[in-house]
């Protein structure tokens, strides 16, 4: 890898998003394809960038459980231009 490219970067400092794969830390080419998710993070391969989403939608969906099990339904009722609104209260562990 042309190490000009990454020219400005310290051994302190956040590698550039470009500079590894995401998932399994493989250095990327410049010459070679590189699989994008959510805009900033890359990856090697489609292999490890599917392995990444699949990570994230069990963690997604692990902590919705998780929130919608700490909401309880408040006794108290707001109204809004004649509308009632229900209120929530958050239950911290």
């Amino acid at each position: 890898m042309d190490s000009s490219y990454y020219v400005g970067f310290s051994e302190n400092e956040e590698p550039h998003f470009l500079e590894s794969c995401s998932l399994c830390r493989k250095a990327l080419s410049i010459n070679s394809d590189i699989f994008m998710y959510r805009g900033d993070m890359a990856f090697c391969s489609q292999e490890c960038r599917q392995e990444q989403i699949e990570y994230d939608e069990i963690k997604s969906k692990s902590w919705r459980k998780k929130s919608s099990s700490r909401w309880k339904p408040s006794d108290s009722k707001d109204s809004v231009a004649g509308e009632t609104i229900r209120t929530k209260t958050l239950i911290m562990a």
